[in-house]
């Protein structure tokens, strides 16, 4: 059976599902916007055995080029890009529709495909993001900066800070520098999202919608969120997949 691909292309982090109609295979790649067509092409060429689709949802233009070029000079394969002109299933009702990120629609895709057409879809990873979706169509979205993002800025700004891995806090203060390090990151990052979610909450009549949490970073933050958030970080693959199907 002629398999897909389905590409996620942040910031950080590459993400790719491989299946037909499903996600039967993930594997997550760091993104390097210097790597040429080919560098990518020897990276990845394991994957393309069987495959003659590619569906991609990508953030980063630089890296759709190198994609392009060494899909179609080695597999002559031309990829789907999420965009103008391709059908999603989500409205984009915002001032300038053509700035919501491919990936934010694409997680709105799959959040209609397995979670109901109204949804607060918080995606973690480079900028922590907030999109609210309703009757299938996005309201609006909210940025921040990433849990990742800010750990880095803080730590090479402040030479005395150790850099340090995130742990699940114990408590709300610590008592030593690691412990201080992740109580406030950690637990400051739950109450920007718990404030987010109530706020956007605040407006609705119904507020018993699904709240999902997505993205790399969402990983330091399970145990720690409300037992009602719903983590899927297969969310935007499961969206490609039904772009895909309907763009057969």
């Amino acid at each position: 059976m002629d398999m897909k691909l389905y590409i996620d292309i942040g910031n950080s982090d590459i993400v790719i599902g491989k299946g037909n109609g499903s996600i039967e295979e993930t594997y997550r790649y760091h993104t390097d916007m210097k790597k040429s067509g080919d560098e990518y092409y020897a990276l990845l060429k394991h994957l393309f055995h069987d495959v003659d689709d590619v569906v991609i949802a990508s953030v980063a233009p630089i890296v759709n080029d190198a994609f392009k070029t060494f899909m179609q000079r080695y597999f002559g394969i031309r990829p789907l890009f999420v965009g103008p002109g391709v059908k999603t299933g989500v409205r984009i009702k915002t001032d300038y529709p053509q700035e919501v990120g491919a990936d934010l629609v694409a997680a709105a895709a799959g959040a209609i495909a397995h979670y109901g057409r109204d949804a607060i879809i918080i995606d973690m990873g480079t900028a922590t993001t907030f999109t609210y979706m309703e009757e299938g169509e996005i309201k609006g979205v909210s940025i921040t900066i990433g849990l990742d993002t800010s750990k880095d800025a803080l730590v090479e700004r402040a030479q005395q800070l150790l850099q340090f891995e995130f742990q699940k806090p114990e408590k709300i203060l610590g008592t030593n520098t690691i412990e201080a390090l992740n109580a406030g990151f950690l637990h400051g990052h739950v109450f920007q999202i718990e404030g987010m979610v109530e706020s956007i909450l605040s407006a609705r009549e119904e507020n018993n919608i699904p709240v999902l949490v997505i993205g790399g970073s969402s990983r330091h933050l399970e145990g720690l969120l409300p037992k009602h958030y719903r983590f899927d970080e297969h969310l935007v693959l499961k969206g490609l997949v039904a772009i895909s199907e309907k763009n057969e």
